[in-house]
């Protein structure tokens, strides 16, 4: 990606707890199917920018019909370890755009747990799908009986290619954000259809852009009865005055009035009071340098009633508590309280 991510890269390392994700190649080929997804060398090479018209309403995160037509999903591959079974599944619902979405499901006793409780993963925009591959990952996710998913963004590693290579996520951000918000509600659609996952019990985890799509997708659709989010963006004319991620080229050129008036309907600080989600947690690292602060003090202050809170002063603080409870041991307790009793958290805690 581009220099401007080297930033992400300590809090990505926490986050995966596992091997720092390389660069990935697009997926390959994908088995036959009635009308099924695309596989992504089907929607042409690097920079093809000869895209159709969408009139998917990006600035909408609960409208999932205006330019959506889900195809029939497809099975890549399976692969049976003896802690998990993990799937890899081809979906698509907007041209040019199949992508891949990974369910590692938990075993007990060498046999698949029936309907267990699933947590959703979205790591943020400069991340690929490398860590869904990492066995341990998978095996810390699935731990305790719990399912989870993983998919990139919108406009991220393979999803980027057919964008002329002048844009980026940032500059699309309104794409961004909408098309990922409604790809959430999607992948939960195709989870209910396939029987085996409870849907009574869905969490998401976020990190970065992530945590903005997180906390969009949770207010857009309420199968999702958990949120635990670090470091969202938003806050938008305050983001974009003093984050790091953007060059001060950029910085002038996207605080324009035209650039930020699509985001008003896409920014966290508008659904968070209102979010009727029943766990909610806000982490955020002080330093970090991608939310300044002032963006940082309006998000947690946006917070609905008896959402939690959580500061650290760095990352290293944040690695220490994840070492205690795990990197989604708050939210498991929240989707099934008896498995984690005791879980203690090593960190500052406000209660709103």
């Amino acid at each position: 990606m581009r220099g401007r991510c080297i930033g992400f890269l300590l809090l990505t390392a926490v986050a995966s707890s596992s091997i720092p994700a390389s660069a990935q190649q697009a997926p390959g080929a994908a088995a036959s199917s009635s009308k099924p997804a695309q596989t992504p060398e089907d929607v042409g090479k690097i920079g093809n920018i000869n895209l159709p018209v969408s009139t998917e309403n990006w600035g909408a995160p609960a409208d999932i019909k205006t330019g959506l037509e889900p195809r029939p999903s497809v099975v890549v591959s399976t692969d049976e370890r003896p802690e998990f079974v993990r799937e890899l599944v081809r979906v698509q619902w907007r041209e040019a755009d199949p992508f891949d979405v990974w369910l590692i499901r938990p075993k007990v006793s060498g046999k698949v747990l029936e309907k267990p409780p699933v947590v959703l993963y979205l790591y943020s925009f400069s991340d690929t799908d490398e860590r869904f591959r990492d066995n341990g990952w998978c095996q810390r996710a699935t731990a305790d009986g719990y399912a989870a998913v993983g998919f990139v963004s919108a406009l991220t590693d393979y999803r980027f290619r057919n964008h002329a290579l002048t844009k980026w996520f940032v500059s699309e951000l309104p794409e961004a954000l909408g098309s990922s918000t409604h790809d959430v509600q999607l992948i939960l659609d195709f989870l209910a259809l396939r029987g085996d996952i409870d849907m009574s019990r869905v969490g998401m985890f976020g990190l970065g852009s992530g945590g903005t799509i997180a906390i969009l997708a949770a207010s857009a659709d309420a199968r999702i009865t958990t949120v635990d989010v670090l470091d969202p963006w938003g806050d938008w004319p305050d983001w974009f005055a003093s984050s790091a991620l953007l060059s001060p080229e950029e910085r002038t050129k996207d605080q324009g009035k035209e650039f930020l008036q699509p985001l008003v309907s896409l920014d966290p600080i508008t659904y968070l009071p209102k979010l009727k989600t029943a766990n909610v947690r806000i982490q955020q690292i002080s330093n970090d340098p991608i939310t300044p602060a002032k963006a940082q003090a309006r998000i947690s202050s946006s917070v609905p009633e008896g959402a939690t809170v959580v500061k650290y002063q760095s990352a290293q603080d944040l690695l220490k508590s994840w070492q205690t409870a795990g990197l989604s041991g708050w939210i498991k307790k929240q989707l099934h309280p008896e498995l984690l009793k005791g879980a203690g958290e090593n960190h500052s805690i406000s209660m709103k």
